[in-house]
């Protein structure tokens, strides 16, 4: 790809539901119990070289790679569990390179300690080699074969994808490359979020959040308060946990879809859109406010309006946090007639 290419191009990414059969459920499930499995191991055996060479100071063990890790693994761990060859060898593969960013991403003080996977929390799973789009619903992976999507698949090429697990439904999601837009567009907006209304545009619009978790609190926590009794690992608490799941997607979902339809018309339809750089992190700290702040989802916003203001030939401006942001707008739809 040359630089001009490289200029016009982005990485986009795609999710979409799956529509399984029972030998494809069953199929995901042994999939991700390995790449669990894979995590876990590598976590324990990096934790115990840590240990070692904390305790020794003069006869240090190099931290393994994860090329190093995945050599170990199929020296020590495969030859014992015949049951990891019914499954991708890229499953494992790729648990261990997400396990050594992890280490990386702790070792530079952006994040904290890997934790231990549990069954049934974030299972995903990542696949490589032939992953091919078969008409308009339809994927090819390896080793399980072909899968059903409910959307249109975009006609793209790909050669990994992700397949991951929220409540009792399996989404798949790949990258791709897409050509960036040019915008036609010369306005300048400026947006400042807000608790009470999600943003208020210097044009006076006022765009007022969904605010799911508030509108579905009360049910949420009756749902938790009703499993108070149930015995921990039973089939009506698992019944009941899957609703509760089920919910928090629910509310997720419609936080997410709002987002998309603000940062879409923002970045579609202006020129320059302008910003304030929110301390979230610091605003959370605020025990009373926290729910709201979340409920909101400013980080989302951010992360949504950044690649779609690139993806749509916009330009988007970050001003400083102490830039009084919020009262310049409030001035500007007071006056206005």
């Amino acid at each position: 790809m040359t630089q001009s290419e490289q200029e016009v191009t982005m990485l986009l990414g795609f999710k979409t539901e799956l529509k399984l059969n029972n030998r494809q459920h069953t199929m995901l499930a042994q999939h991700c119990g390995v790449a669990r499995h894979a995590w876990n191991w590598g976590l324990w055996l990096t934790k115990n070289i840590l240990e070692y060479n904390k305790s020794h100071p003069d006869e240090k063990l190099n931290f393994p790679t994860a090329i190093d890790l995945h050599k170990l693994l199929v020296t020590l761990v495969k030859s014992e569990n015949l049951w990891y060859y019914e499954c991708s060898k890229s499953t494992p593969q790729q648990a261990l390179m997400t396990l050594r960013q992890a280490w990386k991403r702790c070792f530079n003080k952006t994040a904290g300690v890997p934790r231990f996977k549990k069954k049934g929390r974030r299972d995903s799973f990542t696949l490589e080699g032939t992953v091919k789009i078969l008409g308009n619903n339809k994927i090819q992976v390896p080793v399980i074969g072909i899968l059903k999507t409910y959307e249109r698949l975009p006609q793209v090429l790909t050669k990994s994808c992700t397949i991951s697990r929220q409540a009792d439904r399996w989404f798949i999601s790949f990258r791709f490359d897409v050509e960036q837009q040019e915008s036609c567009q010369t306005s300048i907006v400026g947006v400042d979020l807000g608790i009470k209304a999600l943003a208020t545009l210097s044009t006076g619009e006022v765009m007022v959040g969904a605010k799911s978790y508030k509108k579905y609190a009360a049910k949420l926590s009756r749902m938790q308060w009703l499993t108070r009794h149930k015995t921990m690992g039973s089939r009506n608490w698992k019944k009941a946990q899957l609703k509760i799941a089920r919910l928090h997607i629910k509310i997720a979902n419609i936080r997410k879809n709002t987002l998309h339809q603000l940062t879409t018309l923002l970045a579609k339809n202006h020129g320059t859109v302008v910003i304030e750089d929110l301390n979230v992190s610091g605003m959370m700290a605020n025990h009373k406010l926290a729910a709201s702040i979340a409920d909101m989802g400013f980080f989302e916003f951010r992360r949504q309006l950044t690649y779609k203001c690139k993806l749509y030939g916009s330009k988007l401006v970050v001003v400083d946090r102490w830039f009084p942001s919020s009262k310049t707008c409030v001035r500007f739809v007071q006056s206005k007639p």
